[in-house]
Protein backbone atom coordinates (compact mmCIF):
# COMPACT_ATOMS: atom_id res chain seq x y z
CA UNK A 1 0.00 0.00 0.00
CA UNK A 2 2.78 2.66 1.12
CA UNK A 3 4.10 1.98 -2.65
CA UNK A 4 1.12 2.97 -4.31
CA UNK A 5 1.12 6.24 -1.90
CA UNK A 6 4.53 6.78 -2.60
CA UNK A 7 3.63 6.14 -6.95
CA UNK A 8 0.56 7.96 -7.08
CA UNK A 9 2.21 11.70 -4.97
CA UNK A 10 5.32 11.72 -6.54
CA UNK A 11 3.56 10.64 -9.93
CA UNK A 12 1.00 13.74 -9.01
CA UNK A 13 3.59 16.31 -8.08
CA UNK A 14 5.65 15.50 -11.19
CA UNK A 15 3.02 16.35 -13.48
CA UNK A 16 1.71 19.03 -12.06
CA UNK A 17 4.69 20.98 -10.71
CA UNK A 18 5.66 23.00 -13.87
CA UNK A 19 8.86 24.64 -13.90
CA UNK A 20 11.15 22.55 -12.60
CA UNK A 21 12.41 21.60 -9.16
CA UNK A 22 11.03 24.55 -6.86
CA UNK A 23 7.95 24.13 -8.38
CA UNK A 24 7.57 21.19 -6.69
CA UNK A 25 7.96 22.57 -3.09
CA UNK A 26 4.13 23.05 -2.69
CA UNK A 27 3.53 19.78 -2.93
CA UNK A 28 6.17 18.79 -1.10
CA UNK A 29 4.72 20.43 1.64
CA UNK A 30 1.49 18.82 1.29
CA UNK A 31 2.89 15.78 0.72
CA UNK A 32 4.74 16.38 4.56
CA UNK A 33 1.55 17.37 6.19
CA UNK A 34 -0.64 14.51 4.86
CA UNK A 35 1.90 11.65 5.31
CA UNK A 36 4.63 11.05 7.88
CA UNK A 37 7.56 10.20 5.60
CA UNK A 38 8.87 13.55 6.29
CA UNK A 39 7.88 16.73 8.38
CA UNK A 40 7.93 19.76 7.30
CA UNK A 41 11.41 20.83 9.21
CA UNK A 42 12.64 17.83 7.24
CA UNK A 43 11.64 19.69 3.85
CA UNK A 44 13.57 22.38 4.69
CA UNK A 45 16.87 20.64 5.51
CA UNK A 46 15.94 18.63 2.15
CA UNK A 47 15.89 22.12 0.36
CA UNK A 48 19.40 23.12 1.71
CA UNK A 49 20.73 19.89 1.01
CA UNK A 50 19.53 19.63 -2.47
CA UNK A 51 20.51 23.12 -3.14
CA UNK A 52 23.66 21.98 -2.69
CA UNK A 53 24.05 18.68 -4.47
CA UNK A 54 24.28 17.81 -7.45
CA UNK A 55 20.59 16.85 -8.83
CA UNK A 56 17.42 18.24 -9.05
CA UNK A 57 16.01 19.45 -5.93
CA UNK A 58 12.25 17.23 -6.92
CA UNK A 59 14.11 14.26 -7.56
CA UNK A 60 16.43 14.57 -4.62
CA UNK A 61 13.67 15.40 -2.16
CA UNK A 62 11.70 12.07 -3.58
CA UNK A 63 14.41 9.79 -3.09
CA UNK A 64 14.72 11.12 0.27
CA UNK A 65 11.13 10.48 1.36
CA UNK A 66 11.05 7.38 -0.57
CA UNK A 67 13.62 5.93 1.44
CA UNK A 68 12.12 7.47 4.59
CA UNK A 69 8.63 5.59 3.79
CA UNK A 70 10.16 2.53 2.53
CA UNK A 71 14.14 2.04 2.07
CA UNK A 72 15.56 1.75 -1.03
CA UNK A 73 12.68 0.49 -3.05
CA UNK A 74 10.74 3.33 -1.46
CA UNK A 75 13.47 5.34 -3.00
CA UNK A 76 13.07 4.01 -6.07
CA UNK A 77 9.78 4.17 -6.25
CA UNK A 78 9.13 7.86 -5.54
CA UNK A 79 12.25 8.85 -7.97
CA UNK A 80 10.70 6.88 -10.80
CA UNK A 81 7.01 8.10 -10.42
CA UNK A 82 8.24 12.12 -10.30
CA UNK A 83 9.98 11.90 -13.35
CA UNK A 84 7.59 9.76 -15.08
CA UNK A 85 4.82 12.54 -16.32
CA UNK A 86 8.19 14.17 -17.77
CA UNK A 87 9.30 10.83 -19.82
CA UNK A 88 5.59 10.61 -20.90
CA UNK A 89 5.36 14.11 -21.80
CA UNK A 90 8.22 14.92 -23.23
CA UNK A 91 7.60 11.44 -25.71
CA UNK A 92 4.02 12.61 -26.72
CA UNK A 93 5.46 16.10 -27.48
CA UNK A 94 8.46 15.44 -29.20
CA UNK A 95 6.65 13.47 -31.94
CA UNK A 96 3.23 15.98 -31.41
CA UNK A 97 5.24 19.10 -31.93
CA UNK A 98 6.89 18.91 -35.65
CA UNK A 99 2.64 18.31 -36.82
CA UNK A 100 1.69 21.41 -34.46
CA UNK A 101 4.24 23.65 -34.06
CA UNK A 102 3.04 26.64 -36.05
CA UNK A 103 -0.24 26.15 -34.12
CA UNK A 104 -1.85 28.92 -32.55
CA UNK A 105 -3.57 26.83 -29.57
CA UNK A 106 0.18 25.45 -29.35
CA UNK A 107 1.63 28.57 -28.79
CA UNK A 108 -0.83 30.12 -26.60
CA UNK A 109 -0.52 26.75 -24.42
CA UNK A 110 3.20 27.37 -23.69
CA UNK A 111 3.21 30.86 -23.55
CA UNK A 112 0.34 30.41 -20.25
CA UNK A 113 2.33 27.78 -19.11
CA UNK A 114 5.03 30.52 -18.41
CA UNK A 115 2.89 32.74 -15.50
CA UNK A 116 1.84 29.35 -13.79
CA UNK A 117 5.56 27.90 -13.25
CA UNK A 118 6.56 31.59 -12.31
CA UNK A 119 4.00 31.79 -9.59
CA UNK A 120 4.92 28.29 -8.87
CA UNK A 121 8.55 28.79 -7.92
CA UNK A 122 7.37 32.37 -6.60
CA UNK A 123 5.45 30.32 -4.38
CA UNK A 124 7.72 28.21 -3.21
CA UNK A 125 10.50 31.26 -2.89
CA UNK A 126 7.68 32.68 -0.30
CA UNK A 127 7.34 29.38 2.01
CA UNK A 128 11.31 29.25 1.82
CA UNK A 129 11.92 32.37 2.90
CA UNK A 130 8.62 32.40 5.85
CA UNK A 131 10.39 29.13 6.93
CA UNK A 132 13.92 30.46 7.16
CA UNK A 133 13.41 33.88 8.43
CA UNK A 134 10.41 33.54 10.64
CA UNK A 135 9.22 31.30 13.27
CA UNK A 136 5.84 30.27 11.60
CA UNK A 137 5.37 27.52 14.68
CA UNK A 138 4.82 31.23 16.02
CA UNK A 139 2.17 32.93 13.84
CA UNK A 140 -1.46 33.34 16.00
CA UNK A 141 -3.69 36.23 16.32
CA UNK A 142 -2.17 37.70 18.88
CA UNK A 143 1.77 36.64 18.46
CA UNK A 144 4.02 39.21 18.97
CA UNK A 145 5.89 40.77 16.15
CA UNK A 146 9.05 40.30 18.10
CA UNK A 147 8.25 36.36 18.69
CA UNK A 148 7.44 35.73 14.71
CA UNK A 149 10.79 37.60 13.26
CA UNK A 150 14.53 34.79 13.71
CA UNK A 151 16.85 37.97 14.13
CA UNK A 152 19.53 35.69 13.94
CA UNK A 153 18.37 33.57 10.90
CA UNK A 154 18.07 37.70 9.15
CA UNK A 155 20.95 38.60 10.20
CA UNK A 156 22.89 36.20 8.83
CA UNK A 157 20.66 35.94 5.11
CA UNK A 158 22.02 39.73 5.15
CA UNK A 159 25.88 39.34 5.87
CA UNK A 160 25.96 36.73 3.54
CA UNK A 161 23.81 38.32 1.27
CA UNK A 162 26.15 41.66 1.45
CA UNK A 163 29.19 39.04 1.03
CA UNK A 164 27.84 37.37 -1.99
CA UNK A 165 26.77 40.69 -3.04
CA UNK A 166 31.13 42.47 -2.65
CA UNK A 167 32.95 39.19 -2.99
CA UNK A 168 31.73 37.64 -6.05
CA UNK A 169 34.92 36.09 -6.86
CA UNK A 170 34.75 33.58 -3.73
CA UNK A 171 33.44 30.49 -4.59
CA UNK A 172 29.79 29.98 -3.87
CA UNK A 173 30.39 26.41 -1.98
CA UNK A 174 32.48 28.75 0.61
CA UNK A 175 28.71 30.37 1.49
CA UNK A 176 27.44 27.33 1.54
CA UNK A 177 29.68 25.75 4.04
CA UNK A 178 29.45 29.26 6.54
CA UNK A 179 25.35 29.33 5.93
CA UNK A 180 26.18 25.33 6.79
CA UNK A 181 28.18 26.43 10.28
CA UNK A 182 25.81 29.43 11.18
CA UNK A 183 22.67 26.82 11.05
CA UNK A 184 24.58 24.35 13.40
CA UNK A 185 25.66 26.92 15.33
CA UNK A 186 22.79 28.79 16.07
CA UNK A 187 20.61 25.97 15.65
CA UNK A 188 18.57 27.64 13.01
Amino acid sequence: MIFLQLFYEFFKTGLFAIGGGLATLPFLKQIALRYPWFTPNDLMDMIAISESTPGPIGVNSATYAGFHAAGIPGAITATCSLVLPSVIIIILVSRALDKFRDSPLVKNGFYGLRPASAGLIFGAMLEVFAASLLHTENWSGIASLGSVINVPAIIIFLVLSLGIWKLKKLHPIVFILIGAVCGIVFNL
